[in-house]
């Protein structure tokens, strides 16, 4: 393992001896569940990450590829992609990032123990990897894979030393060496991350990010002047904070779907009865009374009265202007007469008894959006009773499948269609790597059919014509109900302003004075 306690001890002092103007203080809506940027995929995580690693290629604001480690690359053939290293690219300790780093941080991807959500899947098809020379490696694939290049801008390059470092160790700043913008200081656990800036002209010489995850406290200091720039504003008071000349507000539309995820697998379902609390078969499994479901929901009133206007109504699962959208899927109009027909058409002209299970604490206004649509359901038949927990307790049950009806965020990790269709709706096999989210089982071999064609196709027209057709049988069976996108927000303050990003990231080279 490299010896990096000079590194930190100069870090440290860089970060003491700077001046008020120099630091940046930051608010995170979420707190982290490690510093090992191959532990665990989930964006408060990875949006940390990124200050401090680079990957072989980033993405920019709006999720399009650019650059990273690698300042280019190409399909070889079919199933070969060859990755060129920029010259001078160093690690924080001055040693230069060579190929053997990069496949050393790939083959560490799998070593990883007990990690909540794997970043597996983004690299799983590389069957092959081979050092050409100091600056070039190739990525063999058994079929072609034209993601490729989108998958591995999600995984952190690292010294070849950490290839074998435990999660502990990161932790613990042992190892922590990157090449992003800024270098690791200290990490107090539950308060927050300090990193000093790698170049002397970046105007945030000082970055600490400090978890502040209740909602009135952050925004109370951004107003007391005790934070410079908070993320996720709360939509109650953006308006508020808006109407504030001290206080600038950047927004941009979300890459994360919140959804519904109904049980059309199982023959009974927990929490779906008669109306008299008889037992009866689960009537999720029939598609007319999952769109029955989906008309039943006002997605305009949700965004304007319960978001406040801070989101966009869905009727698919990537906003316009990702890979994969399909322009002429629209956000239905609600429609409550037509869903009490479709009930009668499946057999329940007098609807049934629904308990819907959200999170009340990892999306914004998630436990309002769900009591809204309890009511929606209620008045078109369907009356709906609302459980919410945590979201550590809320997530693990529902993969344990221990609920009818979920609500769920899904995030466009890699900037286009396939990695919001893969995990929610392709028939579950831990073997492929297929349907990690998918708690409703929701399975049909035409979409499967259509997702792993696109998969691997390499031509990008003929692959997104197959992820739109893919999105049009999904939405057709309702196998996952979309509502609405959320909108990115944040808050700053002492003439800062912060250029937003669609995947919600903070980053403190977006800020700027």
């Amino acid at each position: 393992m490299r010896r990096i306690g000079v590194a930190a001890g100069l870090a440290a002092l860089l970060f003491a001896g700077t001046t008020a103007a120099q630091e940046l203080r930051v608010g995170l809506a979420s707190n982290i569940t490690s510093l090992d940027p191959h532990f665990h995929v989930i964006g408060s995580n990875s949006a940390l990450a990124r200050n401090i690693f680079d990957g072989l290629v980033n993405q920019d604001d709006s999720q399009r590829l650019v650059p990273g480690l690698a300042e280019s690359w190409r399909a070889v053939d079919d199933t070969t992609w060859e990755f060129r290293l920029r010259d001078g690219a160093r690690f924080h300790d001055g040693t230069p990032v060579t190929a053997e780093d990069v496949a050393a941080s790939l083959r560490r991807i799998p070593k990883i123990r007990n990690s909540p959500s794997s970043f597996l899947p983004f690299v799983r098809p590389i069957t092959g990897i081979q050092v050409v020379d100091a600056r070039t490696i190739r990525f063999t694939t058994a079929v072609p894979f034209p993601l490729l290049p989108n998958g591995v801008s999600r995984i952190a390059i690292l010294p070849r030393a950490a290839e074998e470092a435990e999660t502990s160790d990161l932790n613990a700043g042992r190892g922590l060496v990157g090449t992003g913008p800024y270098r690791f200081v200290r990490y107090l656990p539950g308060d927050r991350v300090e990193l000093a800036a790698t170049d002397p002209a970046n105007p945030w010489q000082r970055v600490s990010f400090r978890f502040v995850t209740n909602n009135t406290a952050r925004v109370s200091a951004i107003l007391a002047g005790d934070l410079d720039l908070i993320e996720q504003v709360p939509t109650a008071d953006e308006a508020r904070l808006r109407r504030d000349a001290r206080i600038a507000i950047a927004s941009v539309a979300s890459n994360r779907v919140m959804y519904l995820h109904p049980d059309q697998d199982r023959e009974r379902t927990p929490f779906a009865t008669a109306r008299d609390g008889s037992a009866i078969p689960n009537p999720l499994r029939d598609a007319r009374v999952r769109r029955a479901l989906s008309l039943a929901v006002d997605r305009a009133a949700l965004v304007a009265r319960v978001m406040d206007g801070a989101g966009t109504p869905a009727g698919q699962f990537v906003p316009e202007g990702y890979f994969g959208h399909v322009p002429a899927l629209t956000a239905p109009a609600a429609d409550p007469a037509a869903a009490r027909r479709l009930l009668a058409e499946a057999g329940l002209p007098d609807g049934f008894a629904l308990t819907l299970h959200a999170s009340n604490d990892r999306y914004p206004n998630d436990e309002k959006v769900a009591q809204a649509l309890a009511q929606m359901w209620t008045r078109a038949g369907m009356p709906t009773q609302v459980v919410v927990q945590p979201g550590s307790v809320f997530f693990t049950r529902a993969s344990a499948r221990d609920y009818t009806l979920i609500m769920g965020g899904a995030a466009a990790e890699t900037g286009e269609a396939s990695s919001v269709l893969r995990p929610l709706l392709a028939t579950f096999d831990p073997s492929r790597g297929d349907g990690s989210g998918n708690r409703g089982r929701y399975s049909n071999p035409e979409f499967d059919r259509l997702l792993r064609q696109a998969l691997s196709t390499v031509g990008d027209a003929r692959r997104e014509a197959l992820l739109r057709q893919a999105t049009e049988v999904a939405i057709a069976d309702m196998g996952v109900i979309p509502l609405f996108f959320l909108q990115n927000s944040w808050a700053s303050r002492g003439g800062i302003t912060y250029r937003p990003r669609s995947d919600g990231w903070t980053l403190a080279v977006n800020a700027a004075r």
